[in-house]
């Protein structure tokens, strides 16, 4: 099935896959893309999506089960609040990249802006490049790849995501701090690596999660809140 929005609106491309049977394993190649905005929304179906050329805001926003490809850049929000599946961006991706996405798996190939991540609830992201400041604000589970570098205030006011860097991090977030790399990180670490594709060693990451001093207020903590 193919698709060219020089030709179709982004409604009628949203409409025609939304109709697709719920187990369909259609292979859908989307062509005239040209920064078109919310493209491939609330996808709920395991199909094989292709995006010649650059996405706008909320590429991919709530997908579900589809497996969607873009080949370039993507603006701000790529899939957000995504349920599972795969967005794999091979460009770059601009701020709040994967923002509260609860499963699924987002790779980028290039850099992730400001926000990636922020309030992730279960999503796995791996970045090829750098990620800007306050990724992985308040994120509550899941994990996060880094490996190039991380900028200000990573980790902001983490829950329980696990965050590992390859590069250099200009600075930590409240209440996030560096951890000990154990087996199981390693573990974990390597499956990511595996399937976004990297060749990066999980030995050269480290780790860091939250120090869990801001779940609930403590007044002795009154001047970090």
């Amino acid at each position: 099935m193919e698709f060219d929005l020089k030709k179709q609106t982004v409604r009628e491309l949203n409409q025609a896959l939304h109709d697709l049977p719920k187990d369909s394993t259609e292979s859908v190649v989307v062509n005239g893309m040209s920064g078109d905005h919310n493209v491939c929304v609330g996808m709920d179906q395991p199909v094989d999506i292709t995006l010649n050329g650059h996405a706008g805001y909320y590429c991919a926003g709530m997908n579900k089960s589809a497996n969607i490809t873009v080949l370039g850049n993507v603006g701000q929000g790529v899939a957000e609040n995504m349920m599972s599946g795969k967005v794999h961006v091979k460009g770059n991706a601009s701020q709040s990249a994967a923002a509260t996405a609860h499963g699924g798996l987002l790779v980028v190939d290039g850099d992730a802006a400001a926000r990636c991540g922020i309030s992730m609830k279960g999503v796995n992201i791996v970045v090829k490049g750098s990620v800007g400041h306050m990724s992985a604000f308040m994120g509550q589970s899941g994990c996060m790849v880094v490996c190039g570098d991380a900028g200000e205030a990573l980790g902001d006011s983490l829950y329980e995501a696990h965050l590992y860097v390859k590069g250099k991090v200009a600075s930590l977030g409240a209440d996030c701090i560096e951890k000990e790399m154990r087996p199981e990180h390693i573990e974990e670490l390597q499956a990511l690596l595996d399937e976004a594709g990297c060749e990066d060693k999980p030995e050269e990451f480290t780790r860091y999660g939250s120090a869990r001093q801001l779940y609930t207020f403590k007044v002795d903590n009154a001047s970090a809140y």
